[in-house]
């Protein structure tokens, strides 16, 4: 999985052929760290349909600013350069990450 910074986030999401699931996590987030392994796993699966990236919170407060995530985990959803989908809070668990991902593809 790739780590998305301000320097790389238009290249790798928004120029991206591939459409692409950002993953906004926090390293004292306790939930953004029990998805992370399955999430991961979910990448290996989806390689070469969706590309899927890490935002480490911390070190990116600008970008989540810019892109107006307020909470994590938060789940950003891309197709064609747009942002199409989010997922934050509560509604975040594995079913809908890959249920939104693979909506991506089709």
């Amino acid at each position: 999985m790739i780590e998305i910074t301000k320097d790389n986030f238009e290249a790798e999401v928004t120029q991206s052929a591939l459409p692409v699931v950002l993953d906004f996590w926090g390293p004292q987030c306790g939930p953004c760290l029990a998805l992370m392994p399955d999430v991961e796993k979910l990448a290996e699966r989806l390689e070469g349909k969706v590309k899927i990236c890490k935002v480490n919170v911390a070190g990116n407060r600008r970008l989540c600013i810019s892109l107006k995530v307020m909470s994590v985990p938060t789940f950003l959803f891309y197709k064609g350069g747009e942002c199409t989908d989010r997922l934050s809070g509560d509604e975040v668990n594995l079913e809908a990450i890959t249920s939104r991902a693979e909506a991506l593809i089709g």
